[in-house]
């Protein structure tokens, strides 16, 4: 069935045309209201679906946050994951860093969109993200395809204390096991 078949009922066609006033036209009523129908079909925006992301994903690396106070996270916080992936000889670009906070991350939606191939979760318990496993902090897990790698929030990394310093050489030996560095 065409476009030019469609019949309408009367109250479809005064609702596309509660505000027109259709006068002195040579077209008919049913060939304007399927021109009408047919600019809404084609005009209609796509609907955004997925995570947004920062980065480019280009290693398939995902990082996971959880920052209240931030479209993806706060400036000292990416000074630090500049760091960490710079140490590990790659950049923004080759990953993806995903905000749970403004979009809680189900890890088969995730998975879909981003495929990754290693996962950081930062401060969000695997159980969170719809993980079927748990495991403690520091330690590599591999499952279905993909690794992961449960560390302490970046606010936890970030702290000037001895006990900062110790979380983040921890996470530092296992980002260099991850990544082979």
């Amino acid at each position: 069935m065409s476009l030019n078949d469609i019949e309408l009922p009367g109250f479809i066609i005064a609702g596309l045309y509660k505000n027109t006033l259709v006068a002195g036209t040579e077209k008919t009523i049913k060939e304007i209201v399927v021109e009408k129908v047919a600019e809404k079909i084609v005009d209609k925006p796509a609907e955004q679906k997925g995570y947004k992301f920062l980065g480019n994903n280009n290693k398939k690396i995902t990082f996971i946050v959880n920052a209240s106070d931030a479209v993806f996270l706060p400036e000292k916080h990416l000074a630090l994951i500049t760091k960490l992936l710079e140490a590990c000889k790659m950049n923004i670009g080759d990953v993806a860093i995903v905000n749970h906070f403004s979009t809680p991350v189900i890890i088969n939606d995730l998975k879909k969109q981003l495929t990754p191939e290693t996962l950081v979760l930062f401060g969000v318990e695997p159980t969170l993200i719809k993980l079927p496993i748990s495991f403690p902090q520091f330690k590599t897990q591999a499952y279905d395809g993909c690794t992961y790698l449960y560390s302490p929030s970046l606010t936890d990394l970030e702290q000037p204390t001895e006990e900062g310093r110790l979380l983040k050489s921890k996470l530092w030996v296992c980002l260099r096991k991850l990544f082979e560095v």
